[in-house]
């Protein structure tokens, strides 16, 4: 029987089948092996894999289910990849898809898997294999050459031995494996020296080397690593030949630098005593560290003589007789200034010049309790009869030559002269003091500070108390109408004279007019008077403190048969003991240390001194003195940066409020050095003191009529602080932090009760540190007032404004957007001005001083929300003025609650004190007028 079949008809179904079943096919996973080991060459990409890559199927050979599609890896930062070289054979490569460096990584292990190519061409339905384990060893090239570890190699030897090692080199090699990275030989390339070389860098002599044949050796040596290369540069080994032993110190070095900022640095840490073998009972050496010619005989703070004095803690009251020439103190105009490094000012007096301070400048009563105090550098008076050298004296203008007190030198001697004046009991009364001292003709600097407790007189020099040798005794002088001249370099002969004949002393000729005699020869700084109080013990030994010294490290590990003590200034170090081992070891610890943030920069020089002691013998061994030097690098020198907003307005209610406005109160003060060399360096914020800000008024001085600026006493409690003010501005001095002065800064107020009258206020700010050595730029700062604003601009002030309240924020922008419907809605126009009446009824009790004028503005709410609006808004004001009032009592309080006592006290001392500092200030302020031109500023 015959069966026709339409094959038209069951193809399609036939079709339908063959896919569906070619889907379902993919029974079998892909299989590979369960781990696999690979090497691969460093900077190569391709890794031979043992066993190798292939990946099979049990579906094969039907297509796509019995193919391998892929490979993929699994593991962090593998910088590996796998590709399918056959997708029917499933055979694969790994290689490297990145660089690979045995220096970085030297072995790498992941994760493997194949995966073939699904149910069909569309890859659906893929099975993945197991997870297999890949690790990869990475081969070393030999890249790398040796490179030695020291640029120059030194040794030394003595003649007519031999050496199993003078010295050993050492190379190193930067491959990671072992046959490249290990060095396996040394060779010396100089030919035809008497030395040889082992394979671990050993240098020793073949023969005996004589000291007058050749006194040293230069050798070059080379080194290989294990695969022969040959380190890329030789270094040179340099031997010192020594004759026979001599005693003497070894192992120092003649320059030792001194980075600023690193503490305490070791002088000679490799530092040995050579005594040949001898025994000895005892070495003593002595360390001087020469400091004369830095500044005032060693490092010391360079702030004026009065941010010292309050640093220290000294009594406020005290009168600088030697101050910087200005306007305001022209009396040392006409001295010789030798300014030392670091803003120290120095005044040299050569025997010709002298001069007057001006009487009210001149403390009027000095009391039975008061302190002179100076820097002196002086030496031997010339002649054999030398005359009397004046540094301070106070006499008589005129008619007479009386002298009511004086300072001066002579003969080596200082002497102090006080003549009181005559009382009831008319009686001797010790009149002249007189110390004989080795350092008053030294030519050195020395601090001297004279104590007057009448009728006891002390001297302090150098912190150390003497008491006077002889003591003279004199009438009191007689009161008299005639005033009297204070000078300093000389005294004042007030008294007109006739000229006189050497032989005959008859006067004869014309009056010799009034002039200065017994002139000083000599250096000066810092000459200071205080009335009515002496100076401590410890505010004297801050004054005079060295800066910079020798100290010793680690003193606990000290040997105990060590003995040391060192001079009050800590210039001079004397180590006493009886092993050598123990002295080597406490002369390895001294060290020099310089504890200013900005050190002077230059040389101090070393002087060593040893003495030996043999059994039975005062001094057995000539130990050669030690001459060498301290190289204080220049300090990295700071930039003081003033920043903030340049230009500050504010309502007219603002200025005139009680407080005003706080110009400065965004101000910031930072400080960056840079580090390093210009190209590699880099710049780092770093803190130190100021010693004062000056806020200039630019333009026109204030008008103390209608504008103020001033800072508030509470501003300065407990910051080392002072201030000044006049109408050219205001100065804050002392010596304290930066952030102090920020604060202080951030707290000056402007007020201007009548603004109307302002346009603008220009101020210039600037600061100092140690007495003007560093200076920050000129911070310029406009105050502007403003009338009347737009609503609109009244709303951006108010939201940009840190002081207006939220609540009052939101009330504002509620009236802005009502104001808006308004006017396009003037059906209710009439109801506005009812709403506007009613407000201004209940704003009638406002002050009239507030943050903005509303005047000008027809603003129609909702009445809830603007009766809530205006309560929140007038409780908040209320506050804020109850808390105003608050902080004023508590800093009337404050102020008040000092004694009448201690405020009379305060007043009394300081009166002086502020009024020298404001003309100091005003002098700034002047001088900063004159360079200022506001042409060239813009805002």
């Amino acid at each position: 029987m015959v069966i026709c079949v339409n094959l038209q008809l069951i193809l399609p179904t036939f079709q339908s089948h063959l896919r569906h079943g070619c889907r379902s096919i993919n029974k079998h996973k892909p299989w590979i092996e369960t781990s696999y080991h690979g090497v691969i060459t460093e900077n190569m990409d391709t890794v031979l894999l043992d066993p190798p890559l292939v990946a099979l199927d049990k579906d094969a050979p039907v297509p796509f289910a019995g193919e391998i599609c892929a490979f993929k890896i699994y593991g962090q930062d593998a910088p590996f990849e796998a590709v399918v070289l056959n997708r029917t054979s499933g055979e694969g490569v790994l290689r490297a898809s990145g660089p690979v460096d045995c220096e970085i990584q030297k072995e790498y292990t992941f994760i493997i898997q194949a995966y073939d190519c699904g149910a069909g061409p569309s890859g659906a339905d893929w099975k993945k294999s197991h997870k297999a384990v890949v690790h990869i060893q990475v081969d070393d090239v030999n890249e790398f050459c040796p490179v030695f570890r020291e640029p120059l190699y030194k040794a030394s030897v003595t003649e007519g031995k031999i050496y199993d090692s003078i010295l050993q080199v050492e190379a190193w090699d930067q491959d990671c494996s072992p046959q490249y990275s290990q060095i396996c030989n040394y060779e010396i390339v100089t030919a035809g020296t008497p030395f040889a070389i082992d394979r671990n860098g050993n240098i020793r002599n073949t023969e005996r080397l004589s000291y007058d044949k050749q006194q040293s050796y230069m050798i070059m040596v080379t080194a290989f690593d294990c695969g022969q290369k040959r380190a890329k540069e030789d270094v040179a080994v340099h031997i010192d030949v020594k004759p026979v032993c001599k005693p003497g110190w070894q192992g120092w070095n003649k320059r030792v630098d001194y980075e600023p900022g690193t503490g305490s640095r070791q002088l000679f840490p490799k530092m040995h005593l050579e005594t040949c073998g001898g025994p000895l009972s005892g070495v003593k050496a002595m360390v001087e560290l020469q400091t004369n010619h830095i500044g005032k005989g060693c490092d010391r703070e360079t702030y004026s003589e009065k941010s010292l004095q309050k640093l220290c803690g000294a009594a406020s009251g005290s009168t600088d007789l030697l101050p910087a020439p200005s306007p305001s103190t022209n009396w040392t105009a006409s001295l010789l200034t030798d300014s030392g490094r670091d803003s120290d000012l120095i005044y040299r007096f050569d025997g010709r010049q002298a001069a007057n301070v001006p009487d009210h400048v001149v403390p009027q009563n000095l009391t039975d309790q008061f302190t002179i105090a100076t820097w002196m550098k002086h030496g031997p008076s010339p002649g054999l009869r030398a005359e009397k050298e004046t540094l301070l004296c106070n006499s008589d203008k005129t008619e007479m030559n009386r002298h009511h007190y004086s300072l001066y030198v002579h003969n080596c001697r200082l002497v102090f002269l006080l003549r009181r004046d005559f009382t009831q009991v008319d009686t001797f009364r010790p009149a002249e003091f007189h110390w004989k001292l080795e350092q008053i003709c030294d030519k050195e600097w020395h601090y001297y500070v004279i104590n007057v407790e009448f009728p006891a007189v002390t001297l302090f020099v150098d912190g150390v108390t003497y008491e006077p040798y002889l003591v003279t005794d004199d009438w009191p002088i007689h009161s008299s109408k005639i005033d009297t001249q204070l000078t300093v370099g000389a005294c004042w002969q007030g008294q007109e004279r006739q000229n006189s004949s050497n032989c005959t002393h008859v006067q004869t000729g014309a009056p010799v007019a009034p002039q200065f005699t017994q002139y000083f020869h000599g250096s000066l700084s810092g000459l200071t008077i205080r009335p009515g109080r002496i100076e401590t013990q410890k505010v004297i030994s801050c004054l005079q403190a060295c800066k910079e010294g020798l100290d010793i490290n680690s003193l606990e590990s000290l040997a105990k048969d060590i003995k040391f003590h060192f001079n009050p200034a800590q210039s001079v170090l004397v180590v006493d003991g009886e092993d050598v081992d123990s002295i080597n070891t406490a002369m390895t610890k001294v060290s020099y240390i310089n504890s200013r943030q900005f050190p002077t920069a230059g040389l101090r020089r070393l002087h060593i001194t040893t003495t030996v002691q043999c059994f039975g013998e005062d001094t057995c061994l000539s130990i050669p003195d030690i001459k060498a030097v301290v190289m204080v690098l220049p300090p990295s020198e700071p930039r003081i940066t003033i920043s903030g907003s340049n230009r500050l307005v504010r309502p007219a209610g603002d200025l005139r409020a009680p407080l005003g406005v706080a110009p400065f109160k965004e101000l910031h003060i930072t400080s960056t050095v840079m580090k390093g060399d210009g190209f590699g360096g880099c710049v780092m914020e770093v803190m130190h003191n100021l010693d004062y800000c000056d806020v200039l008024v630019i333009g026109d001085e204030l008008n103390p009529e209608r504008e103020s600026l001033e800072i508030h006493h509470s501003a300065l409690l407990g910051k080392h602080l002072d201030a000044t003010n006049s109408t050219s501005g205001i100065s804050i001095y002392g010596v304290d932090s930066m952030a102090h002065y920020e604060q202080a800064l951030r707290q000056v107020r402007y007020r201007n009760w009548r603004p109307a009258t302002l346009s603008e206020r220009k101020f210039r700010l600037t600061c100092s540190e140690l007495n003007g050595r560093y200076t920050s730029n000129e911070f310029n700062l406009e105050v502007g007032v403003m009338f009347h604003p737009a609503p609109f601009s009244t709303l951006s002030l108010l939201l940009s404004s840190s002081s207006a309240p939220p609540a009052a924020t939101v009330v504002i922008v509620v009236c802005i957007a009502a104001l808006v419907v308004i006017v396009v809605i003037g059906v209710y126009r009439i109801h506005a001005t009812h709403q506007e009446g009613s407000r201004e009824d209940e704003d009638g009790g406002k002050e009239p001083e507030e943050d903005w004028d509303n005047s000008a503005l027809t603003i129609t709410v909702n009445p809830m929300e603007n009766i809530k609006g205006a309560q929140a808004l007038d409780e908040e004001v209320k506050e804020e003025g109850q808390e105003q009032e608050e902080e004023e009592e508590e800093e009337e309080e404050q102020v008040g609650g000092m004694t009448s006592t201690e405020s009379d006290n305060s007043d009394e001392d300081e009166e002086e004190e502020e009024e020298d500092e404001r003309e100091k200030v005003k002098e700034r302020m002047q001088k900063g007028k004159l360079e200022w031109d506001s042409s060239s500023v813009t805002y």
